[in-house]
């Protein structure tokens, strides 16, 4: 299984059979080095409707035929856009082709912006996803910040790998990012959402030599770049 990281908190993930994609913010995102239109994707997964995490869902599914998971309010609303959705809420899982989504909290907001009418729509609560493909588990905490039910998604789950924001402002910093790594307690820890623009710079290889510290074990992707699993 091939994990790419293109900036803020887009990951692509290839495995054999299939093509995944999480929250494609490519159009407007300073750091990612993919063209929309060369996105290759069976599925699209959401953790919520914020420009910067929708993105460029629509186009991308539209010219894939791929199926959008995400938060059911905005799973409806992608489905009036004319996309194929599967919507989810916070607790329930369901198994796919590829493997299994299950969707946990994330404690942040949940809305579309229209700039240009002014105009702001609730797409439902954030969430967190974890997947369980190829023998592996994968967390991506989606935007959040700390809380402590993180200590139960570690209780109950032998997490490989935990993308975790730490841009502050929006999201959990690197400190609060830190408690959450201890406590979900992932083989591997590797950070988003953050340096995509001033408001959320951070020092990614800070935060995993703070994590090394801890006894954790963590990796800093730059945007482009991929990791096997």
């Amino acid at each position: 299984m091939d994990i790419t990281y293109h900036g803020q908190s887009c990951i692509e993930i290839h495995t054999n059979e299939c093509k995944l994609i999480i929250d494609p913010f490519l159009t407007g995102n300073p750091t990612a080095k993919i063209a929309v239109e060369d996105v290759k994707a069976d599925y699209i997964l959401l953790t919520h409707g914020h420009g910067d995490h929708l993105g460029d869902t629509i186009p991308i599914a539209k010219r894939n035929n791929a199926k959008v998971i995400a938060p059911v309010e905005l799973a409806v609303w992608l489905s009036w856009q004319g996309l194929e959705t599967h919507g989810m809420n916070i607790g329930g899982s369901h198994t796919f082709p590829f493997g299994k989504v299950k969707f946990t909290l994330a404690h942040h907001s949940g809305a579309f912006i229209d700039e240009e009418k002014k105009e702001i729509i609730y797409l439902g609560n954030p969430v967190g996803i974890l997947l369980e493909l190829e023998g592996k588990t994968i967390y991506h905490a989606g935007d959040t910040s700390l809380f402590s039910d993180m200590k139960l998604i570690g209780m109950q789950n032998d997490i490989d790998i935990a993308f975790l924001p730490i841009g502050d402002n929006y999201t959990m910093g690197p400190d609060d990012a830190l408690i959450a790594a201890e406590w979900i307690d992932a083989k591997q820890v590797v950070p988003i959402h953050y340096n995509t623009f001033p408001l959320i710079e951070q020092d990614g290889s800070k935060f995993i030599t703070n994590l090394r510290y801890k006894g954790l074990s963590g990796l800093v992707l730059q945007p482009g770049e991929s990791m096997n699993v």
